[in-house]
């Protein structure tokens, strides 16, 4: 499905991301190799840049993230989430914690509104509510 939402570069990058992770999951792909494909959509250094970060923290913090994850799902087995919802989720805890730059609150409506498009209908719900308990809790913390 192609997205909804005009040209905004932030978008369309969070968008080549989930993407190009949806492709190391499903193909066990080599990171790099798959980032390189979504890289040449973008003519920015900037774009690039986030792009890159955020493709690479999800990566590195994949592990950390999941478990994250696990601890806020309530009579929900976390190998029955689906692959897309499981990126966005890795995609908005990553923002959430490792990129000050982004407002948690902005992340969180981002990840909603691209599960909107690309995943299944009670999906934008799900995400919301473990990105928003997630986002709660790193608030204690901070």
């Amino acid at each position: 499905m192609e997205s909804t939402n005009g040209n905004h570069p932030r978008r369309l990058a969070r968008e080549s991301v989930m993407q190009a992770l949806y492709a190391v999951e499903i193909n066990n792909g080599y990171p790099k190799d798959i980032l390189d494909l979504y890289k040449r959509s973008f003519n920015t250094v900037e774009d690039n840049e986030y792009l890159q970060d955020l493709f690479f923290c999800v990566v590195e913090h994949k592990t950390w993230a999941d478990d994250l994850i696990c601890e806020c799902l309530e009579n929900w087995d976390y190998g029955r989430v689906a692959i897309v919802d499981k990126i966005l989720l890795r995609m908005g805890v990553s923002e959430i914690y490792h990129m000050e730059d982004i407002p948690p609150k902005v992340s969180i409506s981002e990840m909603v509104e691209i599960a909107k498009i690309y995943s299944t209908e009670e999906s934008s719900s799900f995400v919301n509510g473990i990105l928003d308990t997630i986002y709660k809790d790193f608030n204690k913390k901070v």
